[in-house]
């Protein structure tokens, strides 16, 4: 069988998506008002809530939602089959992801931009929230330090990745100069930056880095690591328009012509090499290497991020609801976004299942659970573009190496952001005020803690990403409760959020049982886990209650009356 096939139809499914079902959310679920004022107009501080424009508001969304996440968890997903894996990417992109990651910014910018956190306390319940936030701080300690690690491991096993993934950031902070400060049209400047980027890409691939084992008194992962967090550190204190917005916006339009390049390579494979690619893996796997869990429910927190990822409702919440300039923006920047991961998610399939020539190859590779990952992304994906364009195989793994590293760098850098609000937010619960600064140095501290747990290696950072995958369905069930609410009180259709809602619940709730169980495994127990996922799976319950308390009380309550300076007729012309 052939991967342009797949590709086509995952295209179809994308395409239906965005222009049939999300304007019907559009229009009958979050009726999007025109004349709503934002929180990015209200509360503009020229720092974090600045109105954007929208195609740099989803450049910042898109990237910084897509991590290195939708190419891990699928790479890895395909050991139970393509079909699954294909099925809960294209599926879980258009009826899932894309209504949460939507529905999050909607929520957000409806209550002054504030955080899933601060949401839940209102629509749920001050007595599960706070500790949530717990659970929320994990989650993005996870993500920092786990990203850390994947992108220090990327600039040491593809040194030519290092000169574009750093010069990106130069380029990041030209742009946003510009176009916020010389007010130069978005377009030219956005030709320039994405030219630059592919000659830095180029040049990278002509002159790798490689560090010696004795870097300025430590080896290269250390360096490495220390380097991202204090980067990170840096991206998160400045102003959004610095550096945030203009490098997700360039790195997402680069991203996006990199996919468009892998599909090409698919398509042009498909049609004239002599050497046509073929899927080499099963549909179903039943041959699976001893190891591997069930399937259900593993896949679906296998495949987090690409299919539904509670981590892109603290995005919504924590970032993008505070620069959205216009309330019907939130079509494209959420919903839109959540295809752009799919998209990378449907990309990292056809290159896992596609790109290697025969089974024994892809079995090579997929000969336990939990390998593959971005190495399978990078060398099967290299091969189709080698195939397909013939771009020559050392720029083909830059070119996707790179694409991992940005994708990484980005989520990392929000997630720090992210994670300093939730800090700030823990004080304010706690009746303590945390200032941005020590809120920063909080999350460094943290961060690198978790990262040198293990040694000086940075893999530490990966200690605690077992739980990754429940905790992070888990939080998308929380903010897929708090939309229920809301929509509940407003006495609109609440189907689109209850039914996602009921599925990831009953999936991440059972996985993070079964996880409970390997933890305590008496041959090899993992007492840190364990704690960690009975506080989560605690947590777990303890909000699903409350959801269940608030839904039942929006139902009886008179209803919400809808805004006073909503205008529907505008709503219908704008979307």
């Amino acid at each position: 069988m052939s991967p342009v096939l797949l590709m086509f139809i995952g295209l179809a499914l994308f395409v239906f998506g965005y222009l049939v079902y999300s304007k019907y959310l559009a229009k009958r679920v979050y009726k999007l008002d025109p004349a709503f004022k934002t929180p990015a107009h209200e509360l503009n501080d020229g720092v974090d809530y600045v109105p954007t424009n929208k195609f740099i508001l989803w450049g910042h969304h898109f990237t910084s939602v897509a991590g290195a996440a939708p190419i891990v968890g699928p790479a890895i997903a395909v050991i139970w089959g393509w079909l699954p894996a294909f099925l809960w990417v294209t599926l879980g992109t258009v009826f899932f992801a894309g209504m949460h990651d939507f529905g999050a910014l909607w929520a957000s910018t409806r209550n002054k931009g504030r955080s899933i956190g601060a949401l839940s306390a209102r629509y749920i319940g001050k007595r599960g929230a706070n500790l949530f936030l717990v659970v929320i701080f994990l989650l993005l300690l996870m993500v920092i330090a786990a990203f850390a690690v994947v992108i220090k491991n990327l600039l040491i096993s593809t040194p030519s990745a290092v000169i574009p993934t750093w010069g990106a950031i130069v380029v990041a902070l030209l742009v946003g100069v510009a176009v916020y400060r010389m007010r130069w049209p978005l377009v030219p400047v956005t030709i320039v930056g994405v030219v630059a980027l592919y000659a830095l890409i180029v040049l990278g691939d002509q002159v790798p880095v490689v560090l010696p084992d004795d870097f300025l008194g430590m080896g290269p992962a250390t360096f490495w690591i220390l380097a991202l967090f204090i980067y990170g550190a840096i991206a998160s204190l400045l102003p959004v328009w610095v550096l945030l917005q203009p490098r997700d916006y360039i790195n997402g339009v680069q991203l996006f012509i990199g996919l468009g390049l892998l599909y090409g390579a698919v398509l042009i494979a498909t049609l004239f090499a002599a050497d046509k690619p073929e899927i080499v893996a099963p549909m179903i796997n039943t041959a699976l290497p001893e190891g591997t869990p069930s399937m259900i429910p593993l896949l679906f927190v296998t495949i987090a991020c690409g299919a539904i990822s509670g981590f892109h409702g603290m995005v919504s919440s924590g970032t993008s609801s505070k620069q959205l300039d216009k309330e019907p923006d939130a079509r494209f920047v959420g919903y839109f976004g959540a295809i752009g991961e799919g998209l990378l998610s449907l990309g990292t399939i056809l290159a896992v299942i596609g790109g290697f020539r025969t089974v024994a190859e892809w079995e090579e590779v997929y000969s336990s659970f939990g390998a593959g990952g971005v190495g399978a992304f990078v060398e099967g994906g290299g091969m189709l573009m080698q195939t397909g364009i013939g771009l020559p195989a050392s720029l083909s793994a830059t070119v996707l190496a790179t694409m991992a590293v940005l994708f990484a760098a980005t989520t990392m850098d929000t997630g720090m952001r992210l994670l300093r609000f939730v800090v700030q937010e823990i004080g304010d619960a706690m009746h303590i005020r945390i200032t941005k600064f020590p809120a920063t140095l909080v999350v460094v501290v943290v961060g690198l803690g978790l990262t040198f747990s293990q040694g000086l290696g940075g893999d530490g950072g990966l200690r605690i990403w077992p739980l990754f995958g429940t905790t992070n369905q888990l939080m998308a069930a929380l903010t897929l409760s708090i939309l229920a609410v809301m929509l509940i009180r407003k006495r609109r259709n609440a189907l689109p959020a209850l039914l996602p809602l009921i599925f990831v619940f009953v999936m991440s709730f059972w996985a993070a049982i079964e996880q409970l169980v390997s933890f305590a495994n008496p041959e090899q127990p993992d007492w840190l886990l364990f704690v960690l996922d009975v506080v989560i799976i605690v947590a777990s319950i303890w909000v699903a209650v409350e959801a269940v308390i608030a839904m039942r009380k929006a139902a009886t309550d008179p209803p919400e009356p809808e805004d006073q300076d909503a205008s529907i007729q505008a709503v219908r012309e704008e979307v």
